[in-house]
């Protein structure tokens, strides 16, 4: 009895790590190219994974993600697709999902899944995510041979995201607050 009780719930947990990594597919493909980053859901998606399905879960369910897009599946913003995706110049911030995600994995784990404190982890994710992406950034267009200061990369690829990636964070959290009671994660 035990033995089918453990295997209901590995199959619940695979359906709803593929079922993330879905949404984060479908939330990666809604884009508004404003830049160099283009303006997508996906963060939105990546929040709700980890909000829904916990840090460790929620953090296999990005790593899938990556994992498709990697080996071709067009799954990135634009319908993109391959290891190009996360060697070009925004290909950082992809990464730097997966280090807020981890953060956040280790924070809820340490303080628990109060509100507060998923809300603090969502925003260190954020914050991890921007500067890993911005440093990526950096390193992947002067590479190149091109010059642009740190404030340029900020002014391009941050400040214009900061209020919209709020937004995003408290949709994600209103939206699993209403969802949460209703399924058995």
């Amino acid at each position: 009895m035990q033995a089918a009780a453990t295997s209901q719930t590995k199959v619940r947990d695979l359906a709803y790590i593929a079922l993330m990594a879905a949404l984060m597919a479908i939330c990666s493909w809604i884009t508004l190219p404003i830049g160099p980053v283009p303006f997508t859901m996906q963060t939105f998606a990546i929040f709700t994974a980890v909000l829904l399905l916990g840090g460790k879960r929620g953090t296999i369910a990005f790593v899938v993600y990556l994992l498709l897009g990697v080996v071709g599946l067009p799954v990135f913003s634009g319908f993109s697709a391959g290891p190009g995706v996360l060697l070009g110049s925004t290909g950082g911030y992809l990464l730097g999902f997966l280090f807020g995600d981890l953060a956040y994995w280790f924070l809820t784990a340490r303080f628990g899944r109060r509100l507060l404190v998923q809300v603090l982890a969502l925003l260190l994710s954020n914050v991890l995510c921007y500067t890993f992406g911005t440093i990526w950034f950096y390193y992947v267009y002067t590479a190149g041979g091109d010059s642009i200061t740190v404030m340029g990369i900020l002014s391009a690829c941050v400040i214009p995201f900061l209020v919209p990636g709020l937004a995003k964070l408290i949709l994600a959290v209103v939206v699993c607050r209403r969802i949460e009671p209703h399924i058995k994660v």
